[in-house]
């Protein structure tokens, strides 16, 4: 008998439902976004929105590569063709989300619906948790985190949280290609490293749905 073959297989760890996963550094976390060319090329060239990109609608940061692919359908649809790594600090983050309301009712969370209702109309960033997407971009059983910035968030983000930001739509483009192509290793070993971020468990309490 082979030995090895009775070692105990340890566990495989579940991933939880509810958990931001990004590529971060000790000092930034990375987002998404896709744009029209007229306002991406600017954004990537220069740093920072052009005057064209509006502050008065909601703009959403999304941490999961595959969560924009999904959004964008691999940076070809209108006005998303092309898609930004957009690289904030963590103060930044941790801000929006601790000034964050989910974007829809719970009741354990918020009491009654119009208590929430009134949370909605004051917080300058909203949450959303959508199913996480594989390479072929069907649904996962646990969830991305959608951060939807208005307001004084939108205005900081815009401002101050900016540290860099990046075109990435070759990148979309290459993977997609690989997909395709069915060579799946291959397409992601190029994807952006997306680990667990951490967080203290107080910032995602209000938000957990």
């Amino acid at each position: 008998m082979n030995e090895q073959n009775d070692q105990p297989v340890p566990p495989v760890e579940q991933e939880p439902r509810f958990r931001i996963r990004a590529h971060h550094t000790e000092d930034t976390v990375t987002v998404y976004q896709a744009y029209a060319p007229g306002i991406g090329r600017a954004a990537a060239r220069d740093g920072r929105f052009p005057s064209s990109w509006s502050r008065e609608r909601m703009t959403w940061i999304k941490p999961s590569f595959l969560w924009m692919m999904y959004r964008c359908g691999w940076a070809t649809k209108a006005n998303q063709e092309t898609v930004l790594a957009v690289e904030i600090s963590r103060e930044g983050f941790l801000w929006a989300l601790r000034h964050a309301c989910l974007s829809h009712y719970v009741p354990v969370l918020h009491g009654d619906q119009a208590a929430w209702k009134r949370q909605l109309r004051v917080a300058p960033a909203r949450v959303q948790w959508d199913p996480e997407r594989d390479l072929h971009l069907n649904p996962l059983p646990y969830r991305s985190l959608q951060l939807g910035l208005s307001g004084e968030a939108a205005a900081r983000y815009a401002d101050e949280w900016i540290v860099g930001i990046e075109d990435v739509t070759a990148l979309a483009t290459e993977v997609h290609a690989c997909v395709r192509a069915g060579e799946l290793e291959r397409a992601a070993e190029l994807l952006p490293q997306e680990r667990p971020y951490p967080l203290d468990d107080d910032v995602l309490a209000h938000l957990r749905a």
